[in-house]
């Protein structure tokens, strides 16, 4: 089951995160923009409201630069990135997107796993891209001439995007394989093959805590998960990441808390209650230690 506590959002939900309140932006995408959308960057960047709060979404999505850099988070990890490199987000993924240059110039594009998947077994799919997968390296660079090739598919998924009739999503699934297949062969060799164990369990345990934060606040509870001991993934942790499994609880905690403060109406109370701080006090503390704003200051912050 999905958590549902940190809002979940729609892609036309995601318009009032993304673009300013006082842009009619409901009128930049077509009738099937919640099932399938793709844009030029360069025609919408200067809309948007960077940095783009943290948030999940129902769709996949993906960024290609051409040119220019961004820095975009997924769970824990935050990452930059510059030409000819995709940034892939799985659907309901914890994610915010910190800024893009202003010479940034590619594509956007979300699409409902139904579009990548009819005819097919997602779970068979999903495997042969590990850039689509919950722990999976979001980064794909690929070379000049690739670059040509991939180029020519978004064209064409944008052309098909703009008919004045509905996509036909047969074309629009085969456009995404393709481009899918063309550049598997540059995600990297680790994400491909093997990575050490304890990076392994770093990364089962970093999926494990976007899923379950709200309902598990115990090293032991993740442990159990990974049926490891709580030690061995503490020091599994320790060796990847540098911070101890704990503090990396702590991190995710955080990262909801922010999110229920500036996306939803819920209390404070709330808000504490639901991430395994009973006491406000508690909460208070944890919040301003981490962040340097009380929970009611960040709530008001832009």
């Amino acid at each position: 089951m999905k958590n549902s506590t940190v809002p979940i959002l729609n892609p036309f939900e995601m318009g009032q995160i993304h673009f300013d309140a006082q842009l009619a932006w409901q009128t930049l995408f077509t009738s099937t923009h919640h099932f399938f959308h793709i844009n030029r960057l360069e025609e919408y960047k200067d809309m948007m409201k960077f940095p783009l709060p943290p948030h999940r979404k129902m769709v996949f999505d993906f960024v290609f630069l051409t040119s220019g850099t961004s820095v975009r988070s997924k769970g824990l990890d935050s990452y930059q990135f510059g030409a000819n490199t995709f940034f892939f987000l799985p659907a309901y993924q914890i994610t915010a997107h910190k800024s893009m240059s202003l010479d940034a110039k590619g594509f956007y594009c979300h699409f409902d796993s139904e579009v990548l998947t009819k005819n097919f077994q997602s779970k068979d799919l999903f495997a042969d891209y590990s850039f689509l997968q919950f722990i999976g390296n979001p980064l794909v660079t690929i070379d000049e001439e690739t670059t040509q090739t991939i180029l020519f598919i978004l064209h064409r998924l944008e052309k098909e995007y703009k008919k004045s009739d509905s996509p036909d999503f047969s074309i629009v699934q085969g456009y995404l394989l393709a481009l899918m297949s063309e550049i598997r062969p540059f995600v990297k060799t680790e994400q491909k093959v093997k990575i050490n164990a304890a990076s392994q369990i770093t990364e089962k345990y970093k999926s494990a805590l976007a899923q379950y934060s709200y309902q598990k606040q115990k090293i032991r509870d993740y442990a159990d998960i990974l049926s490891v001991t709580p030690n061995h993934l503490n020091k599994c942790v320790k060796a990847t990441t540098g911070k101890s499994a704990h503090e990396l609880l702590d991190d995710m905690l955080l990262l909801e808390a922010k999110v229920m403060l500036k996306q939803t109406g819920l209390s404070i109370a709330e808000v504490a209650f639901r991430i395994g701080k009973t006491e406000l006090s508690d909460f208070g503390r944890f919040f301003k230690q981490k962040t340097g704003f009380t929970p009611g200051e960040y709530r008001k912050k832009d």
